[in-house]
């Protein structure tokens, strides 16, 4: 089988059960580090006809990371497109079974089953931490309703105050976060890059916890130590 992926942590999870299946990954396709995949472009903006001409068996891609329109012509080109939806880590654990061993006929990965063990054995959490969770700054925008990432961290005792917004990544102005009556500010490294330098300082005196945004945000195998690595981060 041939499989062009355009999700970062789809690449993963398929390289990281069958590597010689991946002919065609995005740009941002960084893990695991030496893909020696073809490169077809963004995620948003991938190169149609390159990734046709890769003939692949199948297109990987997700309802949220890709755009509507460069699925439809693949689709339109003859491709066979794998569209996945993840809002939970339940719909995360699936969708990769659907993908690995439904759409790959693979065996089921070692990887996602310590995934599995590794959430499932979580300690209870204490009792919950209100966050605001910044995506991305000028504008500031966080997360709302309805996210994976906003999943992941309630199952680890932080409730995103912004979890009943309409909007799943509402623009909120500085002045309203800092009035939201947070406990904490939750800021990844992805899809803006905070730092330490860049993103605590505009919220004086509150918490700031630094989380890799590929275990925040990135289902595969990252959802191993996801739970150990986001906890420390948290604590």
């Amino acid at each position: 089988m041939r499989v062009v992926s355009l999700v970062p942590s789809l690449t993963e999870a398929v390289a990281g059960t069958a590597p010689g299946l991946l002919v065609g990954v995005t740009d941002w396709c960084t893990h695991p580090p030496g893909l020696g995949a073809a490169r077809v472009g963004g995620t948003k903006n991938p190169d149609v006809e390159a990734v046709l001409a890769l003939r692949p068996d199948l297109v990987v891609a997700n309802e949220e990371e890709n755009r509507a329109p460069d699925l439809a012509a693949l689709r339109d080109a003859g491709a066979d497109v794998l569209v996945t939806t993840v809002r939970t880590l339940d719909d995360a654990f699936g969708e990769l079974d659907r993908l690995l061993t439904g759409a790959c006929g693979l065996p089921r990965p070692r990887w996602l089953d310590e995934a599995e063990a590794a959430w499932a054995s979580l300690p209870p959490p204490g009792p919950p931490r209100r966050a605001i969770v910044p995506v991305w700054r000028r504008p500031w925008m966080v997360l709302g309703r309805d996210t994976f990432a906003g999943d992941l961290l309630a199952r680890l005792g932080v409730a995103n105050v912004y979890a009943d917004h309409a909007e799943r990544y509402p623009r909120i102005p500085l002045d309203e976060l800092n009035a939201a009556g947070a406990d904490l500010v939750v800021l990844p490294d992805e899809p803006y890059r905070f730092t330490r330098d860049d993103g605590p300082e505009a919220f004086p005196g509150l918490p700031a916890a630094l989380v890799d945004g590929r275990y925040l945000t990135w289902y595969g195998p990252s959802l191993v130590r996801a739970p150990e690595a986001l906890r420390a981060a948290l604590r």
